[in-house]
C-alpha cells in the first residue's frame, strides 16, 4: 500500500535524515587508510544514540548484526561490518538508515579512500550523478518509470553496468514501502506520483556487468565479475512546497537548488 505522509511526519523524517546525514559526514571523515569497518560501525551507533534515534538496518529481517551496511570495492550492497581494514586506493559504499519517532530516513554515499584512478573516481561520481537525475525526475504527476529512466541513461551514456535486482523504495514508518523504484525504466510508464509521497532513490552502478552475486552470509552482495560498484542514496519526500531531498544535510534541501552534475564524461 502506498502510503500519504502529513506535514508533520514529514519533519519527523526530516529530523532521521538529518541523522543519517551526520553519519555519513562522521564516518567519511574517520574512514582512512588503517581503519577498520568495526570502527566505522562504532561511529554510527554513537550519533545514532546522541541524535536519539534507532537504527533501521539493526536487527532487519531478525539476522542483520550491524547499523550500518558498508560495501568496499567489489561488494554493491549489504555489506556487513568486518575487522577488514582499509586500505589506499579502496572505494566504500556506505549505506545508513535511522527511525526517529517511527519514521524513516535512508541514503547511502560511496568514496575513495586515498588516491584512485581517474576511471574509479569516474564511477563514483557518475552513480552520484544517477542518483540526482533520477530525484530530478520526481514531482507530483510524474511516473515511476521516469525515475529508472532518467538513472539508466546515465548508466549507460558511461558504458556502465546498472544493477537491476537490487531496487529504490517508498520510505515513511517502515523503511521499505511501496512503491518498488526499479533504476530502469521507460519514460512515461508506470504508477504516477503524487504529493506526500515519499521515495528512496537509490542507483548502483558497476564499472562492468550488471550481474550480482550473494555471499555464503546471506547479506554481501557483489558484482559477479568482481568489478568495482559504487551505490549512491538519499530519502526524497514529494512536499506541498516542492520535492525535499532529507538526507543530505541537517535541513531539507530543496532539489531545485542542486546545481547540475559535474562528473566527468568519458
Amino acid at each position: 500500500m502506498i502510503t500519504i505522509k502529513s506535514r508533520r511526519e514529514f519533519e519527523k523524517m526530516a529530523v532521521a535524515g538529518a541523522c543519517v546525514a551526520a553519519i555519513h559526514r562522521a564516518v567519511k571523515e574517520a574512514a582512512q587508510p588503517g581503519v577498520s569497518l568495526l570502527e566505522l560501525e562504532d561511529i554510527s551507533r554513537q550519533i545514532l544514540a546522541e541524535r536519539g534515534c534507532q537504527s533501521s538496518f539493526l536487527g532487519y529481517h531478525g539476522t542483520y548484526p550491524a547499523t550500518l551496511c558498508l560495501s568496499p570495492n567489489d561488494v554493491i550492497v549489504h555489506g556487513i561490518p568486518t575487522d577488514y581494514k582499509l586500505k589506499e586506493g579502496d572505494i566504500l559504499s556506505v549505506d545508513a538508515g535511522a527511525i526517529y519517532e517511527g519514521f524513516h530516513g535512508d541514503a547511502a554515499i560511496t568514496f575513495a579512500i586515498g588516491e584512485v584512478p581517474p576511471e574509479v573516481q569516474r564511477l563514483i561520481d557518475a552513480t552520484e550523478e544517477g542518483m540526482w537525475a533520477g530525484i530530478r525526475a520526481v514531482r507530483h504527476g510524474a511516473r515511476l518509470g521516469d525515475i529508472g529512466a532518467a538513472i539508466s541513461e546515465v548508466g549507460k551514456r558511461y558504458g556502465y553496468g546498472v544493477v537491476e535486482e537490487y531496487l529504490g523504495h517508498g520510505i515513511g514508518r517502515q523503511m521499505h514501502e511501496e512503491p518498488q523504484v526499479p533504476n530502469i525504466g521507460v519514460r512515461g510508464t508506470g504508477m504516477r506520483l503524487r504529493t506526500g509521497m515519499a521515495l528512496c532513490i537509490e542507483p548502483m552502478f558497476n564499472m562492468g556487468s550488471r550481474h550480482t552475486k550473494v555471499d555464503p552470509d546471506g547479506w554481501t552482495v557483489r558484482t559477479a565479475d568482481g568489478s568495482l560498484s559504487a551505490h549512491w542514496e538519499h530519502t526524497v519526500a514529494i512536499t506541498k512546497e516542492g520535492v525535499m531531498v532529507f538526507t543530505a544535510g541537517e535541513e531539507p534541501l530543496a532539489v531545485e537548488s542542486v546545481p547540475e552534475p559535474v562528473a566527468e564524461q568519458i
